[in-house]
């Protein structure tokens, strides 16, 4: 049931798009212990972003789930920079984070609600 979008940037190569996907569904399945299958992972390259009055490399990452753990939150703020950091050149100084928890009653998945 997470859900994560990625902004950035940064214009990414096909592959290097497929790259950064995985690895962040995993980093949040691993960390978040919930299965690969529900996590969805969304990213929109090439958002033109301005950050600290610079437009160099930078991202917004915001992770949405159900019940989130803000014990997690801080291993993902780290992981999830990795991520940017070595599969987008995004440097770890230059990503936002947010996490969001969601009731079950207000996430839907196959017609209907958890």
């Amino acid at each position: 049931m997470p859900y994560l979008m990625i902004q950035t940037n940064r214009s990414l190569s096909p592959e290097s798009e497929a790259a950064l996907l995985e690895a962040a569904s995993s980093v949040v399945s691993e960390v978040l212990e919930k299965s690969e299958d529900y996590v969805m992972v969304a990213l929109e390259s090439k958002t033109p972003m301005l950050f600290g009055r610079e437009r160099t490399p930078c991202a917004y990452l915001e992770l949405k789930s159900i019940g989130f753990p803000e014990e997690k939150a801080a291993v993902l703020a780290s992981a999830l920079s990795d991520v940017l950091e070595h599969r987008a050149k995004v440097p770890r100084d230059r990503v936002f984070l947010t996490f969001a928890s969601h009731p079950r009653n207000l996430w839907g998945w196959n017609g209907k609600t958890f």
